[in-house]
C-alpha cells in the first residue's frame, strides 16, 4: 500500500509500507478520506507538535474515514460491521487504568496512543495510508445517509464539541472565538447547536471569516484592527482556537469579569506572556480543552442530523499530492479544512476536484 510519510522538518514522502491486515481483535479498513490537521501540518514543517518531536518516519493523519476490508480473529458477533460498511475511526487508544481514565477523563490519560503522534517511541503510526488497522473498539459505522465527505470531519468537531463542552452553558451567552482556522469553525457551529446568542469571531485573514459566518457567526472582526465595533462590549465566554498568544490576549481582556476562557489552540512551545494579574482581579476561569473522548458519537450524530459544516471543507487532493495538499493546507488566506483522497478508485469514494 502507499501512505503519506513525514520524515523530519520538510520531509513528507508519498512510499510503500507494508500490509499485513488485522491482528486478533482488530479491523482493517480501506481508508478513503482523511483530514489534515495542525498538528499534521506542524510534524510536516517543524518536525514536532510542541515537546513531541519526530524521531522516525512517521504515516501522519488521525481524521480517517473509510470501509471496513477485514476483520481479525475474535471480531464476530452481531455487533461486528460487515465487510465493506462505511466508517469513521476513533483516533485515541486511552490505556484505561490510571487514575485520568478511572475518572472519565479518558482524553487526559498521559498513556493514550494516538492516530499519527510521535508522543511515544516507536511512533504511532496514522491513517493517511490505504489501509490501517486498529482495535475494533475505536471503529465507528457512519449513521445512515452520512457521507464519508461529511463524516471526515467527526474528529475535529469532536474536538470542537469538547472544547464547548469545557465552557459550561453556552445557551443564551456571548462568545468569542479567537481563530477561525477549521477547528475555530468548528466551535462556531457547536456553539450555534448548543444555543449560544452571539458568536463573534476573529482572525488575520478575510477568507476563514468568511467560511465563519457561513457555520453561523454572528460577527466577524479582523484581528489586527483594534477599533471595529464588533469588539464593543464583554463577553460572557471566550474559546482560544489561535494557537497564538495574542489570541489568547483577547480573550482574557475581553471576557466579563468572572468569565470563562478555554484554552483550546496549542501554543507555541516554552513559556508566555500571560495577562496574570486581569485573571486573578477578574476571577476569571481559564480552561484547557484537550482532544476528546465520547464526543466523537456525539459528532457523528450530529453530521448524520445535518449540523452545517460544509464551508469548512475547501480542497481535496489525490494522495499522490500530498505535499501540494499540505502546502495548500499551510495557506490559510485560500484553504480551511483539506483533505486526501486515498480511495485510489475503490468504489464508494468520493474523488472531489481542488
Amino acid at each position: 500500500m502507499h501512505a503519506c510519510v513525514v520524515h523530519g522538518a520538510g520531509d513528507l514522502r508519498v512510499e510503500e509500507r507494508p500490509y499485513a491486515g488485522p491482528a486478533p481483535g482488530e479491523i482493517a479498513v480501506a481508508v478513503a478520506l482523511g483530514g489534515i490537521c495542525g498538528s499534521d501540518l506542524h510534524y510536516y514543517h517543524r518536525g514536532r507538535v510542541g515537546d513531541f518531536a519526530v524521531s522516525e518516519p512517521m504515516v501522519l493523519g488521525h481524521e480517517v474515514v473509510g470501509h471496513v476490508a477485514a476483520l481479525g480473529p475474535g471480531v464476530d458477533g452481531p455487533a461486528a460491521p460487515a465487510t465493506g460498511t462505511a466508517v469513521a475511526i476513533h483516533p485515541a487508544t486511552p490505556c484505561g487504568v490510571c487514575p485520568e481514565c478511572a475518572r472519565g477523563r479518558r482524553n487526559i490519560c498521559a498513556h493514550t496512543r494516538y492516530l499519527g503522534s510521535a508522543a511515544h517511541t516507536p511512533h504511532v503510526q496514522g491513517g493517511f495510508a490505504q489501509f490501517i488497522t486498529v482495535p475494533a473498539d475505536q471503529i465507528r459505522p457512519l449513521p445512515p445517509g452520512l457521507s464519508l465527505r461529511r463524516a471526515v470531519l467527526a474528529e475535529p468537531l469532536s474536538v470542537a464539541l469538547h472544547a464547548v463542552r469545557r465552557a459550561g452553558e453556552v445557551r443564551g451567552k456571548r462568545v468569542l472565538v479567537t481563530g477561525a482556522g477549521p477547528i475555530g469553525c468548528l466551535v462556531v457551529a457547536a456553539l450555534r447547536h448548543g444555543g449560544a446568542t452571539e458568536i463573534v469571531v476573529s482572525d488575520l485573514h478575510d477568507e476563514p471569516l468568511r467560511i465563519a459566518t457561513e457555520v453561523g457567526a454572528t460577527a466577524t472582526v479582523r484581528a489586527d484592527r483594534a477599533g471595529d465595533p464588533a469588539w464593543a462590549g464583554v463577553f460572557d465566554v471566550a474559546v482560544e482556537a489561535s494557537g497564538a498568544p495574542a489570541g489568547l490576549r483577547s480573550c482574557v481582556e475581553r471576557v466579563r469579569r468572572g468569565g470563562t476562557v478555554v484554552m483550546l489552540g496549542l501554543l507555541p512551545p516554552g513559556e508566555i506572556g500571560l495577562l496574570g494579574n486581569v485573571a486573578v482581579t477578574r476571577e476569571l476561569e481559564l480552561r484547557g480543552a484537550f482532544r476528546f473522548d465520547t464526543e466523537f458519537d456525539e459528532a457523528l450524530s450530529l453530521l448524520g442530523q445535518g449540523l452545517p459544516v460544509e464551508p469548512v471543507v475547501t480542497h481535496t487532493f489525490p494522495l499522490e499530492r500530498s505535499v501540494a495538499a499540505f502546502d495548500t493546507a499551510q495557506d490559510r488566506t485560500v484553504a480551511s479544512k483539506v483533505l486526501l483522497d486515498l480511495s485510489d478508485g475503490r468504489g464508494g469514494s468520493p474523488t472531489e476536484g481542488t
